[in-house]
């Protein structure tokens, strides 16, 4: 039996079967791809809703917190009469200002090189952190990737520590900050907590550190300079001192200002105008110790105008406007070191000045001491001016009116701020003003203490009269009265230390065996004080034999002449008919006088022609005291009744 041969059609069927299969085959897999591309799709769609519910619910519960306490402790500020920077107080070199005291130019220095997109963006900034990169991947000017409000955040309200968590926590609070608060207040906040270097947190303190102003005396230049720094400040912090530092530096400068120039920050004038600023020596010399003094009382006066601890003060973020005059306790203080010998077999010779203004009571100069790191106790506030001829004006005073100074024990040791205050009530005409040191007191700002000057009246003109004048007449009868003569030296062979009689007066003199010599000189412009104490292992010792070229008396008058100088002789443009007056330690009067008698400490005695022109009455008769030295703890300070009343007219009550 023979096979039929396949026929056409039957070949077409198979072929349309075959196609058949194919396509239902097709049909199944992109039915199957479809659905699992369905199913991805919607996976992914699930993640993505419920990362988004997940955002929602975390940018919901995630609150702002509360800054650091080291981030909001501030060091309170203390600055002279005119405004210049005295010192600080405080754990940290940082003080907030609100940004109406942070120039334009340098807000738009920080925000060019660390945010340029700050007032436009959400508070983050993903096209930063792409910039950033690029940066970094082509070696161009390093950037950083996190906005301002994210460094403001990681500064002032997060803790240092690296992880994602904390990094996601981080953009959640910086985006919620922005909706929040003003781009204004974002900024104040992270200009006064950004670090400088230096030791410096916020722009405050690092305008002071490296170019000696207020932020609000920034200029241009120094405004990028600073915003240079914030990129790496434990390095930058050298500029000044290390030259590969300040070029580094100054390359990144010019950058700062570029991108300034190029956002219309500062015009192309002021581009090209502008120049790399010096910088303050780096690290700072320890060339400030005296100034610590002022510190000292200015602080404890504020704390109790305040009512709070100087614990409290020191962190408070205050700023503490004082009375000192800085140019003239710094020149004093150079003066006093340069006139001071060195040691003397162990005796060492401290020296203390106060100036004041009478009938105000501000304190212009307090130098207290040397070396505040080795001697921290203020020889000016605290120092005891043994009575001995200290108030001998005052006792001729009482006994010319016929009020015995009963109320004036020998042991009463004044110190010298309360002799000067005797003497600058004498210069106001009776009028008594309470020392003090503090003008106003501000925080952010804002006032919150004025000072008032302290004032009533402790002697009567009767009484200032008889003191003035007996100062003016014991330089004898040939005293030129003339305004603008030269009246005889306070102590022999001193020239340095002639002034013009015209408005002022001074007296000097020493404690019982010469441990203590004094010279003060007034007038109604400023009171001032020179005081000289000797000491020997903490115990007092003579002054005799420390002084170098010239006797103790003679030392104190020229030191007391070149200060009031140095004042720019306050008073030559008053009347003139009021003289000074001075008066050797005992033991050289004594030996001057050759022997005429005297009372010893109380001054009555008869020989004042000691061939000086100084003397105060002050003679050379045995000396009242044992002669024995007496620790500070041991002396007893019982204050002299005031303005005559039951004797007295010596006005230190409460000067302090």
């Amino acid at each position: 039996m023979t096979t039929r041969p396949r026929t056409p059609r039957t070949l077409r069927t198979r072929l349309h079967t075959l196609r058949t299969h194919l396509h239902t085959l097709r049909t199944y897999l992109r039915r199957t791809r479809t659905r699992r591309l369905r199913r991805v799709l919607a996976g992914l769609l699930v993640l993505f809703l419920t990362a988004c519910a997940a955002l929602v619910v975390a940018y919901r519960m995630t609150g702002i917190p509360d800054p650091h306490p080291e981030t909001v402790s501030q060091s309170t500020v203390f600055v002279d009469a005119e405004g210049d920077y005295l010192g600080r107080r405080g754990p940290v070199d940082r003080q907030d200002i609100p940004l109406n005291q942070v120039p334009r130019h340098v807000q738009d220095a920080v925000i060019a090189a660390e945010n340029r997109s700050f007032r436009t963006d959400s508070g983050v900034a993903p096209t930063a952190i792409l910039r950033a990169a690029i940066a970094t991947v082509t070696g161009g000017e390093r950037q950083g990737g996190s906005t301002i409000t994210q460094q403001y955040v990681k500064n002032a309200l997060l803790t240092p520590e690296q992880s994602l968590s904390r990094k996601a926590r981080e953009a959640l609070i910086a985006v919620k900050l922005d909706r929040t608060r003003s781009k204004d207040d974002i900024l104040e906040g992270y200009l006064n907590t950004v670090y400088f270097g230096r030791g410096a947190a916020g722009v405050e303190s690092a305008a002071r550190n490296y170019f000696g102003v207020g932020a609000k005396d920034l200029t241009v230049s120094q405004g990028a300079a600073l915003a240079a720094i914030v990129n790496l400040p434990s390095y930058y912090e050298r500029a000044g001192a290390d030259a590969k530092v300040t070029g580094t530096l100054e390359r990144r400068w010019v950058w700062v200002l570029d991108a300034m120039a190029a956002s219309g920050a500062i015009s192309d004038r002021e581009r090209t105008a502008a120049r790399f600023p010096a910088f303050r020596f780096y690290p700072p010399g320890d060339t400030d110790g005296g100034r610590q003094y002022l510190i000292d009382a200015a602080s404890a006066e504020a704390a109790d105008r305040l009512g709070i601890t100087e614990d409290q003060l020191a962190r408070g973020g205050y700023k503490v406007h004082t009375t000192f005059d800085l140019g003239l306790q710094d020149d004093t203080a150079e003066l006093v070191r340069d006139r001071t010998p060195a040691d003397t077999k162990g005796v060492r010779l401290h020296t203390a000045v106060v100036a004041t203004v009478p009938g105000d009571g501000a304190v212009r100069v307090l130098y207290g001491g040397a070396d505040y790191a080795h001697q921290p106790f203020n020889d000016a506030v605290d120092g005891a001016v043994e009575a001995g001829t200290a108030t001998e004006p005052f006792t001729y005073a009482g006994i010319r009116l016929g009020e015995p100074l009963t109320g004036l024990p020998k042991e009463a040791a004044p110190t010298p701020m309360r002799l000067n205050s005797a003497y600058a009530t004498v210069a106001a005409g009776g009028t008594y003003a309470k020392p003090y040191t503090v003008t106003k007191i501000t925080r952010g700002g804002r006032t919150v203490h004025t000072a008032r000057p302290e004032t009533r009246t402790a002697m009567g003109e009767k009484e200032t009269a008889v003191v003035t004048e007996l100062m003016h007449g014991s330089l004898g009868p040939d005293a030129p009265d003339a305004p603008g003569t030269a009246v005889k030296p306070v102590a022999t062979g001193v020239g340095a230390a002639f002034l013009p009689v015209t408005s002022h007066a001074a007296g000097a003199g020493s404690g019982p065996g010469a441990r203590t010599v004094w010279q003060s000189v007034y007038s109604p412009r400023l009171a001032l004080t020179v005081a000289l104490f000797a000491e020997r292992g903490g115990k007092p010792a003579r002054v005799a034999g420390l002084t170098g070229e010239y006797p103790p008396a003679e030392h104190a008058a020229l030191q007391a002449g070149e200060v009031w100088r140095l004042a720019g002789s306050p008073g030559t443009e008053g009347p003139a008919a009021e003289a000074r007056v001075g008066a050797e330690s005992e033991a050289e009067a004594g030996a001057k006088d050759g022997g005429e008698a005297g009372t010893g400490s109380k001054g009555t005695g008869e020989g004042s022609g000691d061939g000086s022109g100084s003397g105060s009455g002050s003679g050379s008769g045995e000396n009242t005291s044992s002669g024995e030295g007496t620790s500070e703890a041991d002396v007893t300070r019982t204050d002299p009744p005031v303005g005559g009343q039951g004797g007295g007219v010596v006005p230190w009550e409460g000067a302090r």
